[in-house]
């Protein structure tokens, strides 16, 4: 077994990992996560992971002038499925919503001008945004920046000030809204707390495990296969 972490120790240093399934959430986890940022204030694209690859590739331009007042990503090996769903229908009162099958998005506020996504960062979540898109949970984390110099006092959301709360929430509420579009496509039922917030983060967690299980298990498996194939080639070569 210790041959097989070394392994997958070295595997990592020299391939890039894949930023959902292959970069740890963190230890101290749901209190401080790590964080993928894709999108960051400055942007005039909306970037995202390319599930199949794990690069970052353009989403698609946005349709009005709003920027997201925040650093905007995802959390590594969480997967919004049925659990988060289940939650989500607990506290509106619904039946019908179902995961939008994405990892748990989050955004991080800090004072710093972070100028470019595709980097990783240790946030702490405050609390959330309960959001259904098209009858989908679509929850959006909000974090501080770890150790930031102006937020990191923000112990809950209810610290932040209202208008970067509802700065945040007109940008979720229209940045799929096409011009002209007349009904909205996306709701935000409630603005939550952080323990409600560490809810979503441990539900995603066990979403993502029912999804994929544990992909490094997996990894082991099929490395061990293909090296007891490499050793019958081997022997029937010589």
């Amino acid at each position: 077994m210790e041959s097989l972490s070394e392994f997958w120790r070295l595997a990592g240093l020299r391939y890039k990992s894949h930023p959902w399934h292959g970069v740890k959430i963190g230890g101290d986890a749901p209190e401080t996560v790590t964080c993928y940022i894709e999108v960051v204030p400055t942007d005039t694209l909306k970037y995202e992971v390319d599930k199949e690859t794990g690069y970052l590739k353009i989403d698609r331009p946005q349709k009005f002038s709003n920027h997201i007042p925040a650093l905007y990503g995802f959390i590594p090996q969480t997967y919004c499925g049925k659990t988060v769903a289940d939650f989500c229908n607990s506290k509106t009162g619904r039946r019908d919503i179902v995961g939008d099958g994405d990892p748990l998005d989050i955004c991080v506020l800090t004072e710093r001008n972070i100028m470019h996504g595709d980097i990783l960062l240790q946030a702490t979540p405050i609390g959330g945004f309960r959001m259904i898109d098209g009858g989908e949970a679509d929850d959006k984390i909000i974090a501080i920046l770890k150790n930031d110099e102006v937020y990191s006092g923000f112990a809950d959301i209810m610290d932040v000030p209202d208008s970067m709360i509802n700065r945040l929430k007109h940008y979720f509420l229209t940045y799929k809204d096409m011009p002209g579009q007349i009904t909205p496509r996306c709701e935000i039922t409630h603005t939550y707390s952080k323990d409600e917030a560490h809810e979503v983060i441990n539900r995603s967690r066990k979403d993502y495990i029912k999804k994929f299980g544990k992909l490094e298990n997996k990894l082991s498996v099929a490395a061990m296969e293909a090296f007891s194939f490499a050793q019958e080639l081997r022997k029937k070569s010589n």
